[in-house]
């Protein structure tokens, strides 16, 4: 039984997200809508929800799930793969937010995402490995994001614990001088390219994507090489030039080729979807390489994260 999908229409604007699936679920009581969000079954926006008070909005996705969904990542599941007084990097595991949503950060404890972010997880994290921190009392000192990964991605991170650090590294990530290498698993056969487009926040179908209006958007690049290829998918190596919001599945998805187990981008620009076939465990987009200047040392450090199990195991039953 598939995912079901909901849109808030303009007259469900501000009702709660228990009002709207019971009239999106005429035949369920008000009992079982509320015990379908306690048991996980709800996200909006690709978050769980469990709050059946918390009001939507005119952009709100609602999806509500034949099974509950599994447990979210722990702190304990963190791999720090470095930590000084300055940085830390994380290997990020998929189904964890990056970053609490700014509509989110003012609201209390109660009316949050039940699922803590990998920010706030991190900052526990930290907290216990850093000799200094470890006898401070209260609520740890924040990691500060300079930038993102998508929920279902996976790979490497780095935050920074310093306001210095903050301005470096963000300048850094702005202006495009750091390594970032992700693996994907797509649909086709895929030749190596460039792609470069501007992307703007609706193309015209609701979605982020390419525009063909001259001056409109924000200049993206993705470089792209094939590593491996089966009858029907190609695993391939992208290169970011630049880093907009969703820019490698975009660029695919309007190549002809989305992402394995995208369920947002999967046409290409004008043309009929393209069908997911492959039963890919969850969004096939892995962020393998990131390297950037230390921002106290001024040192290139670079780190690498292999392709994890789930992904792994998924190209593998392809391939059988």
């Amino acid at each position: 039984m598939p995912d079901t999908i909901y849109r808030v229409l303009p007259q469900q604007k501000d009702q709660t997200v228990a009002a709207c699936l019971r009239q999106w679920l005429p035949e369920s009581s008000w009992g079982q809508i509320h015990r379908l969000l306690k048991s996980r079954q709800v996200m909006i926006n690709g978050n769980l929800c469990v709050d059946a008070g918390r009001r939507l909005k005119l952009q709100d996705v609602i999806k509500v799930l034949p099974h509950p969904a599994e447990a979210p990542p722990k702190a304990d599941d963190l791999v720090i793969r470095h930590l000084d007084e300055h940085v830390v990097v994380v290997e990020k595991p998929f189904g964890v937010t990056s970053n609490r949503h700014k509509d989110e950060q003012e609201w209390p404890a109660r009316r949050k995402q039940i699922q803590p972010t990998l920010d706030e997880m991190l900052r526990r994290v930290v907290a216990r490995m850093d000799p200094r921190l470890k006898k401070r009392k209260g609520v740890p000192p924040p990691v500060r994001s300079v930038h993102r990964l998508d929920r279902d991605t996976s790979g490497l991170m780095v935050y920074a614990r310093t306001v210095r650090a903050e301005r470096h590294l963000g300048e850094q990530f702005r202006s495009h001088t750091t390594q970032r290498h992700y693996i994907a698993i797509v649909h086709g056969s895929v030749q190596a390219q460039t792609i470069t487009s501007r992307l703007v926040r609706d193309r015209g179908d609701g979605r982020r994507g390419s525009t063909e209006v001259p001056n409109v958007g924000k200049i993206a690049t993705t470089h792209i090489r094939p590593i491996d290829q089966l009858p029907g998918y190609t695993m391939i190596e992208c290169r970011l030039e630049t880093g907009r919001t969703h820019q490698i599945r975009i660029h695919l998805s309007e190549l002809g080729h989305p992402v394995c187990g995208d369920k947002v981008y999967f046409q290409s620009r004008f043309g009929k979807p393209i069908a997911d076939s492959s039963r890919a465990p969850r969004l096939a987009l892995h962020a393998a390489e990131l390297g950037f200047v230390h921002p106290m040392t001024e040192d290139l450090r670079h780190f690498t994260m292999p392709l994890p199990p789930d992904l792994k195991q998924f190209w593998d039953r392809l391939r059988g």
